[in-house]
């Protein structure tokens, strides 16, 4: 592409001098239209119990983590907010600095520090409890050995890289009689718990068919999924399982029965080497003539917006340090040439026992991310993206809306995924305090079922086929 072939693409060149009031469809009840909507009266307020996170344990549990970067210490966390219900007593993590850096913020003793997981594991149990937060890849090893060893487990999702692996991984929790809890921290999350209690409650009616779409945000697939930790599938997993298993489990959840077919579609559409504009370096650090008007620029991202920054350990947010990353890491190179090979956006059609539909968008090209989600059920309807949702009433046609402010209650506070991640740990550690996986939202048997959706919706894109599970 030439210059003004490439702004194009990027949608920067405007197609005459039409005005779009973008406000006002966005403020507009989505695709609806108010003006198809029966008489609404002034709308109820759905209010809903939020958890206390304190798990409030007579003792706490121990845990070892295995893998000290940015998802392990979300979850270690979990221990300096409430040093009664969690305590980490060992660490494993190739890299030295944060092994060094979790060491220091939770006290961890020489002996309990270790460079490799196997060297973690080659030792008699030190914890009730591991942490797996390791690549994608480096999933399977560590939790089988824990499992044989006693540990219970809290392992990030996705589970493992193949559906074998995965099988194994369930086979391995009944064999040994342990806890193993899949990071689907979105069940945990207030928002998703109180929309689930509002389906379960029978307002709805019976649900006929959901509508989910997932935004990745464009910035973030540019770092996660084309330069960072995520770029080639078969090194890691799918993007339907590495970014969107969240999303197949929320479906599973919500609706509570079986998926029984699937069908999808997608494909690498930008990030592709013959995208790159004429004249486009190897990186954005090189002096490239197109940095100033491409959005997914590395200087723009990482250096003046300070994005993502928590991936090159910087002791400081330093401009200069950041721009030597960019020289020397994945992060600095042009999107358009980094060999990847992850979808930029998929499309899953799903049938669900009881003749129930259910759709899933994933996209990379949205300036948010957050989920948003339409459930259309017998009775009414509800619109939500993860912040507030608004359940409309058939019969009445009135409207009640949930949107209560999480993120100001102060337990809450660094919890992320809306509340999620620190909700998921409680229950974590309230189901090994008193062996019992049913305190879990999520058992493994539950969360290799919606991992089963994601293979199957992979077979079903790369044959073209619909794929019974």
């Amino acid at each position: 592409m030439d210059r003004k072939e490439f702004l194009k693409k990027m949608g920067l060149l405007m197609a005459g001098a039409v005005a779009v009031d973008l406000t006002a469809k966005a403020n507009s009840i989505s695709a609806l239209g108010e003006s198809e909507i029966p008489e609404i009266a002034a709308a109820k307020s759905i209010s809903t119990k939020i958890t206390p996170l304190d798990a409030k344990l007579d003792k706490p549990i121990t845990v070892m983590v295995i893998g000290a970067g940015s998802r392990g210490n979300t979850y270690a966390r979990y221990a300096e907010k409430f040093p009664g219900s969690m305590k980490v007593v060992g660490v494993a993590d190739l890299n030295p600095n944060r092994r060094r850096a979790m060491a220091k913020k939770h006290n961890i003793p020489k002996e309990n520090q270790f460079a490799h997981f196997n060297d973690a594991l080659s030792r008699p149990q030190l914890a009730d409890a591991v942490i797996i937060s390791t690549p994608d890849n480096l999933h399977y090893e560590p939790c089988m050995k824990a499992l044989e060893l006693g540990y219970n487990v809290l392992l990030e999702k996705p589970v493992a890289p193949t559906e074998k692996e995965c099988r194994a991984i369930l086979k391995q929790a009944h064999k040994c009689n342990r806890i193993v809890a899949v990071c689907h921290v979105l069940r945990y999350a207030p928002y998703f718990v109180a929309l689930k209690e509002v389906l379960d409650s029978g307002a709805i009616g019976d649900i006929v068919s959901i509508q989910h779409m997932e935004p990745i945000q464009y910035a973030h697939m540019a770092h996660s999924y084309v330069r960072g930790n995520w770029p080639l599938s078969t090194k890691t997993t799918p993007i339907i399982l590495a970014k969107s298993c969240h999303d197949l489990d929320i479906l599973r959840w919500l609706i509570g029965k079986p998926c029984e077919t699937i069908a999808a579609e997608g494909s690498l559409h930008l990030f592709r080497p013959e995208n790159a504009p004429k004249g486009a370096p190897e990186r954005c650090t090189d002096g490239c003539p197109h940095e100033a008007e491409c959005p997914y620029s590395a200087i723009d991202i990482y250096e003046r917006r300070k994005r993502h920054l928590h991936v090159f350990d910087l002791p400081r947010r330093d401009p200069a340090l950041i721009h030597e990353k960019l020289k020397t890491t994945n992060y600095g190179r042009c999107v358009f040439r980094c060999n990847n090979d992850q979808c930029d956006h998929y499309v899953a059609i799903m049938k669900f026992q009881g003749d129930i539909t259910a759709s899933f968008t994933m996209d990379a090209f949205t300036p948010w991310g957050g989920r948003r989600t339409r459930i259309m059920g017998t009775k009414g309807f509800i619109e939500g993206d993860m912040k507030t949702f608004t359940f409309y009433d058939f019969r009445s046609g009135h409207k009640s809306v949930w949107n209560q402010k999480v993120s100001e209650i102060a337990e809450y506070k660094g919890s992320g995924h809306g509340g999620g991640d620190h909700a998921l740990v409680r229950d974590f550690v309230r189901a090994v305090s008193a062996n019992d996986e049913k305190l879990l939202s999520s058992t493994i048997d539950v969360s290799i079922e919606s991992h089963v959706m994601g293979f199957m919706a992979e077979k079903s894109r790369k044959s073209m086929k619909k794929v019974k599970i």
